[in-house]
């Protein structure tokens, strides 16, 4: 039978369920047992398969249930992705877009759900794609345990339900990121936005750990266990490790898990099997389990390294990525969970009435510490610190230690009876009058947990964003009949901002002590970030529905379509004119490129589109789009000889950074095997694409690197570092600050000029012979011309004769000099080259000064009546007009100056 009792001070009323007396030990059929927890095992197992349960007589006790789950179903944002498989709640707050699935619940539903969250609004965390695996598959998917082991074991997850006592514990999962959108106000991390619900908490199923370490037999030496799941990441799988003492102490409860909350695991908590360390931060929780390996030194997987750690806070992300021993240094990674607590309700936006409201008004949240400790005390205060109130506390996990020896829960033994450690959150309560709060700026809370630890009342900031737990912070207003109330933050993607948006907005500094509050000696500062005018890119009097056959119709050279924001574009008209050159509207021709566009268009280039605009995408078109299209090209068992793909996404990984100046740096990428060729003609461009804070940044680059150099690419970026004078460059600071062993992305070739040699040229698609390249660049906008130029000089039976005028500042800002001076002094009948400095120092002895009109005038002159020479240009845009304005006063025309 099961009745509603009410917990004292939880935070709803809790399901409980008074467990009949139980027949002796028998053995089951697996679709018994399934039916018997009250779900479907989802394993499709044959009549024939067994598993054992021990079951013995039991007196009823009480102790909390899981809430129903919903069935939901595939969401049409996930038709698109590599997740099309997995069904998924939609109330779930989406942080970094749409794919890769990194949730967290509404923190009002999450509170309301109890103890016990089901699957549908349980976080979640995922690097990538999710495997998918058949009900059919589950129980015979295969782990291993191996490494410095007596006996490795290959086993199946039939193995471990039949040969393994099974265990049932309830268990908090908490994401190390919790509450960094805090952290990422006050200064942005590496890590994206989560709120304060990266937390859950289950009834979880499964086989201690230290029973597959006993038989397999750890040798000598052996300190570590390692953890590799299935999942396939740009850094290969994930995996992590945790000391070996830890994994074989029955006490931690560390268990190879199969079940959550009496279901077969959901896809996206790591079907069919995973680890479940509780007390640990999430990232330890290894899913789609497929290897255990028992070592002498910390896991050295990508992600065990360059994720969860609390690195110094003086570490930059900009000196991090130059810091591999950092990282490395197991003083850093993170292991136990801090204390931390929240404010659940009121929730954030509240309002109380004044007039017909309670006398009193129920402040109500959660608690949790880490590594078995039990929080010890929840305090309040109204005055910022000066006095504090007791809150009551009450710990669900506590009924389940009442449970009888050996009573069973969804087939696994509930044995927390002889446990101390406290492996899950508890809930808080505190009753405050509203005569108190309208005299009150704020309410902050703090825990503590049993080893006297407490909450920090200042944030500690870190390159991660890892383990935020200062005070948390409820700001209080005075409106005309209300009380409203005030969170720090709201995850990414929920409207509404906080106090400490607010704060920063309006001047605020987050770091002076007093929650970004204006002190009295502060000079006013003007609000920032504020909203960007919004630009319309349609044309308001085009209502044609346009149908998928009709778009695909146009995915080629002849006019090509292409979709921004679900609206349809056509690009034919502007096939010559495109600063990037014909290739790249060809590319886009037939897909969905809002992304892509979006991010390296300027506000004039949207203010155009209108032109091109012919109508929206149908409703019926915008769903198959979804579900076919794929930005990233997918793995493929056969190698592609050539890696660059004009129409998608390619990843490469970050193998080397040399710096060849204090602000220039070559980055050095692997491409997918040794043999396969960059494929990029001589004067185009590749597009590169990276996240920052889970915004895409995409950005033109010429490499270094010939278009028929193979295995690797290399990439000249000069580092626009943020300064006091403004802010740096978003893409060169984000590329310089990714670790070693990190995966970006290109697409391409793109760019309107080719130069197929010997003078032959391809512009905008029309082709001309010239006899003379006039180069002009600046700083790192000697790529472009740097390839040309290396063409033309490789080609001993090339005539074609090049001036390169190359300015600079100072004399270490001239790039690739030591290779543009040796062509130079090898081909002095066909090169000339130029160097010349604005701020040069007494010891410089070539031409000093700003290019202009007079050193064109010297050093090139007007243009012949053949129109033999085309003016190559790269560089800023104070070059691009003193370019146009001195060549175009000495007679040339625009047709032969060519802007990269």
């Amino acid at each position: 039978m099961s009745l509603s009792v009410h917990a004292a001070q939880g935070p709803q009323t809790i399901a409980y369920q008074r467990l009949p007396p139980s027949p002796p030990a028998t053995v089951k059929d697996a679709h018994d047992l399934s039916s018997e927890s009250g779900s479907d095992s989802g394993f499709d197992s044959p009549a024939d398969e067994h598993v054992v349960t021990t079951e013995t007589q039991a007196s009823p006790r009480l102790y909390p249930l899981p809430p129903r789950s919903r069935q939901n179903k595939v969401l049409a944002e996930d038709l698109k992705t590599p997740d099309r498989h997995v069904e998924r709640d939609a109330r779930l707050i989406r942080l970094t877009g749409v794919h890769p699935f990194n949730v967290e619940a509404p923190l009002s539903d999450l509170y309301d759900e109890g103890f016990l969250t089901t699957k549908d609004l349980h976080y979640v965390r995922n690097h990538g794609a999710v495997p998918q695996v058949e009900d059919s598959e589950c129980l015979d998917w295969e782990f291993t345990v191996e490494g410095m082991v007596e006996n490795p074991i290959t086993m199946t997850v039939r193995d471990l339900l039949r040969d393994y006592e099974q265990l049932t514990y309830p268990i908090t999962l908490v994401c190390a990121g919790n509450r960094r959108k805090e952290q990422n106000v006050v200064r942005k991390t590496k890590g994206f936005s989560w709120g304060p619900a990266g937390l859950s908490t289950a009834l979880w199923t499964g086989v201690s750990l230290g029973q597959l370490l006993m038989r397999s037999v750890p040798r000598r030496g052996a300190r570590y266990v390692c953890f590799e799941g299935a999942d396939k990441l740009p850094n290969g799988c994930y995996g992590t490790s945790i000391k070996l003492n830890w994994a074989m102490d029955p006490n931690r409860g560390i268990l190879v898990a199969h079940k959550m909350n009496g279901e077969a695991l959901h896809p996206d908590h790591g079907k069919p099997v995973r680890m479940v360390i509780p007390g640990q931060i999430g990232g330890r929780s290894v899913k789609w389990l497929k290897r255990i390996i028992v070592s002498a030194a910390p896991s050295d997987n990508w992600y065990h390294i360059y994720d969860n750690r609390v690195l110094p806070t003086m570490v930059s992300p900009e000196a991090s990525a130059n810091l591999p021993d950092v990282w490395k240094d197991e003083r850093y990674a993170i292991y136990d969970l801090n204390t931390n607590s929240v404010i659940c309700y009121p929730a954030h936006d509240e309002h109380v009435s004044l007039i017909d409201g309670p006398e009193m008004y129920k402040f109500r949240g959660y608690a949790y510490a880490g590594g078995g400790k039990r929080v010890a005390r929840l305090e309040a205060t109204l005055d910022q610190g000066k006095t504090w109130i007791l809150a009551n506390i009450t710990y669900p996990e506590d009924q389940y230690r009442l449970a009888p020896e050996d009573e069973t829960l969804y087939g696994g033994r509930v044995d927390l009876s002889w446990r101390e450690a406290c492996f899950c959150w508890c809930f808080w309560d505190l009753d405050i009058p509203l005569a108190q709060l309208q005299g009150a700026k704020d309410v902050m809370i703090r825990a503590m947990d049993d080893s006297m630890m407490a909450q920090p009342r200042d944030m500690y900031w870190s390159v991660l964003g890892m383990m935020n737990n200062p005070w948390f912070r409820v700001v209080i207003h005075k409106e005309a009949h209300s009380l409203r109330f005030e969170h720090p933050t709201q995850p990414t993607i929920v409207p509404g901002g906080g106090w400490m948006e607010r704060a920063k907005k309006e001047g605020g500094d987050l770091t002076n002590g007093f929650w970004g509050e204006r002190l009295s000696a502060e000079e006013e500062v003007t609000a920032i970030d504020e909203a960007p005018k919004e630009i319309c890119m349609v044309d308001p009097q085009t209502t044609r529905q346009i149908t998928i056959d009709e778009l695909r119709s146009h995915d080629g050279e002849a006019e090509p379509w292409f979709v921004v924001n679900n609206q349809v574009y056509d690009g034919t008209k502007f096939l010559e004119g495109h600063p990037g050159g014909a290739a790249s509207i060809i590319g886009a021709a037939g897909q969905d490129v809002t992304e892509e566009f979006l991010a390296i268009h300027s506000e004039n280039a949207k203010a155009m589109m209108p032109t091109y605009h012919i109508g929206a995408l149908s409703a019926e078109a915008m769903a198959l789009l979804a579900s076919s299209s794929s930005d990233l090209l997918p793995a493929s068992t056969t190698p592609r000889p050539v890696f660059l793909q004009a129409k998608a996404w390619s990843r490469a990984i970050l193998a080397r950074k040399k710096r060849v100046s204090s602000d220039t740096k070559i980055f050095t990428f692997t491409l997918d095997h040794a043999a396969q060729t960059i494929g990029l003609p001589v004067g185009q461009h590749l597009l590169l694409r990276l996240v920052d804070n889970n915004e895409p940044i995409i950005r033109a680059y010429t490499p270094l690197s010939e278009g028929t150099a193979a295995g690797a690419l290399d990439v000249l970026v000069k580092i626009y570092y943020d300064s006091p004078q403004g802010r740096g460059g978003r893409m060169t600071q984000a590329l310089d600050g990714l670790p070693l062993g990190a995966a970006v992305e290109f697409k391409g070739p793109v760019g309107k000029f080719e130069y197929r040699g010997r003078g032959l040229c391809a512009i905008g698609g029309h082709t001309r012979t010239v006899r003379r390249f006039v180069m002009v660049c600046a700083g790192s906008g000697i790529t472009p011309i740097f390839q040309v130029l290396r063409a033309v000089m490789q080609d001993r039976a090339d005539e074609t004769r090049c001036v390169v005028l190359d300015g600079n500042r100072v004399e270490e800002d001239i790039l690739c000099r030591a290779e543009l001076d040796q062509m130079a002094a090898e081909n002095r009948d066909r090169c000339r080259l130029l160097h010349m400095l604005s701020r040069p120092e007494a010891s410089w002895t070539g031409l000093k000064g700003r290019m202009d009109r007079s050193l064109f005038e010297k050093e090139v002159g007007p243009p012949s009546d053949e129109r033999d020479t085309i003016v190559l240009v790269c560089g800023p845009e104070g070059l691009e007009r003193t370019v146009r304005s001195g060549f175009g006063s000495l007679g040339w025309q625009d047709e032969d100056l060519v802007f990269f």
